[in-house]
C-alpha cells in the first residue's frame, strides 16, 4: 500500500520524467543486445544471466558455501567483464562518436535494397556466364562473426566489381566464401562448415555441401555459382534451389534478404504492370 501512496503522491512532472527515464533504461539495453549480436559475446552474456540466477536461487534455499562463491564472482565480475566485452564496448564508443543515431528513411532503403539486389545479380550473371565459381553468404539473424574470423576482413562497400575480382580464379581470395553483412562484404576467403547429411547428390561438389552446410545451422543466404556448369542455386533453411535463371535468382534473394513484404511489393508491381500491358 506505501508504494501505491507513494505513486499517487507524484505529481505529473514526475510521472513523466520517471516514464521517460525508464524509456532511456530500455533503449540503452535494447542498443547494447543490437551491438553484440551475433558475436562470442552473446554466449558470455547468457553465462552471466545464469550466474545472476544461481544466485538467487542460493540465497532462497540457504546454499551459504554456494552463495558465498557465487558473490565473490560478482564482486569481480564487473572488471572481468570489462576486459572479455573489451571489442564490443570499442564499437559502441566508436559508434557513438561517429553519432549514428538515426535510420535511413523507408524510401533510402528501397533504394539501397535495389542497388544490393543489382549489384549481386550482375555479379553472379558475370560469373555464371564465363563458369567462375562462387560462393556468397549472406547474414540475417544469425551472427556470422565467427565465419568472418577464419578468412581475410575487408569491411567493403558491396559492389559487382569488387565481388567478382575476389573470385577470379588464381587471385589470393578466391578459395572460400565471401560474408555480406547489411551492404558490405565483411570477409572473403571464409571457411564455411560441410554439410554431412546423406540425402546431398552426389553430384553436388564442396560448394554445396558448404553452401549447404551454413544454411542448416544459421538463417544465412548463401549464392552458389558452378565452376563446371555455370548453375546458380541459393541455399537457405538447409535446403537448396539449383539452376535457376536470372530473374528468379533476383525474385527469390529480394525475398529472401529483405523480409516477406517484398514479396507482396514484387507482386503489386507485377499486377501493376500488367494492368498497363493490357
Amino acid at each position: 500500500m506505501r508504494i501505491i501512496e507513494q505513486f499517487t503522491d507524484l505529481q505529473p512532472v514526475s510521472i513523466f520524467i520517471n516514464f521517460i527515464d525508464v524509456l532511456l533504461v530500455w533503449y540503452v539495453v535494447y542498443k547494447v543486445l543490437t551491438l553484440i549480436k551475433g558475436t562470442k559475446a552473446v554466449q558470455l552474456l547468457k553465462g552471466i544471466f545464469v550466474i545472476i540466477f544461481a544466485k538467487i536461487v542460493t540465497e532462497i534455499f540457504g546454499l551459504n558455501t554456494l552463495d558465498w562463491l557465487l558473490e565473490e564472482i560478482i564482486e569481480w565480475g564487473l572488471l572481468a567483464v570489462i576486459i572479455i566485452f573489451q571489442p564490443e564496448i570499442r564499437r559502441a564508443l566508436e559508434q557513438i562518436g561517429r553519432g549514428k543515431l538515426f535510420q535511413r528513411t523507408n524510401s533510402q532503403q528501397d533504394e539501397q535494397q535495389t542497388v544490393l539486389i543489382e549489384a549481386m545479380k550482375k555479379s553472379v550473371s558475370y560469373m555464371a556466364k564465363r563458369r567462375i565459381g562462387a560462393l556468397i553468404s549472406i547474414e540475417r539473424d544469425t551472427g556470422l562473426t565467427d565465419y568472418i574470423e577464419t578468412g581475410i576482413k575487408m569491411n567493403a562497400d558491396m559492389t559487382s566489381e569488387l565481388l567478382i575480382n575476389i573470385f577470379i580464379p588464381n587471385t589470393p581470395l578466391h578459395d572460400g566464401a565471401v560474408i555480406v553483412q547489411r551492404d558490405q562484404i565483411a570477409a572473403a576467403a571464409c571457411y564455411l562448415p560441410l554439410s554431412e547429411s546423406a540425402f546431398i547428390s552426389k553430384e553436388l561438389g564442396t560448394r554445396h555441401r558448404a553452401a549447404l552446410g551454413l544454411s542448416e545451422v544459421t538463417d544465412a543466404i548463401v549464392i552458389i555459382v558452378s565452376e563446371e556448369t555455370g548453375a546458380i542455386s541459393i541455399a537457405e533453411d538447409g535446403k537448396i534451389d539449383r539452376n535457376l535463371s536470372l530473374e528468379d535468382f533476383g525474385d527469390k534473394l529480394r525475398v529472401l534478404w529483405f523480409g516477406p513484404e517484398q514479396e507482396s511489393n514484387l507482386a503489386s508491381k507485377l499486377s501493376w504492370g500488367g494492368k498497363k500491358n493490357e
